[in-house]
């Protein structure tokens, strides 16, 4: 088995990387995760959080992603980013359109939720308390007053 697996992360403004990993760690849906060489073929929905990659060198980078998927191989991992950036390019204004953003696909679940499509607001509260979270582990303002509650 190979000692590393290829790792792309992918954003809608830029390709964010493309390496050899050791390791990959996901903020998952449904709990956090690492892929590693070798792991089974999976497609994984994403919450927002850090992603948190160690090149083949043994040196950590970690990206603040908005939510996506990412495509697990036995020697691959793809992630498509809806909002991806390096973790040392997150400032509060960078964080504050992210997470206005995720308010902006609450009012669009409430409305759904009027329409009779059940679950969606319960889904874009969760939204907004993963990306709420994320602002906090990385030392940023969740009640910025640049962005509407």
């Amino acid at each position: 088995m190979a000692d590393t697996m290829q790792f792309d992360l992918v954003a809608p403004e830029r390709n964010l990387i493309s390496v050899p990993v050791r390791e990959v760690r996901l903020p998952g849906e449904d709990g956090d995760l690492s892929a590693m060489p070798g792991h089974a073929a999976t497609i994984v929905n994403l919450r927002p959080g850090l992603v948190t990659v160690v090149d083949d060198k043994g040196t950590e980078h970690q990206f603040a992603i908005s939510g996506g998927f990412a495509e697990i191989t036995n020697d691959s991992v793809s992630l498509l980013a809806e909002i991806g950036r390096r973790r040392d390019e997150m400032t509060q204004e960078v964080f504050d359109e992210m997470l206005r953003s995720a308010h902006r696909k609450k009012k669009v679940a409430e409305a759904r939720e009027a329409e009779g499509a059940e679950g969606v607001v319960a889904a874009a509260v969760k939204l907004l308390a993963d990306m709420q979270a994320l602002g906090t582990h990385i030392g940023l303002d969740p009640d910025s007053s640049t962005v509407p509650h």
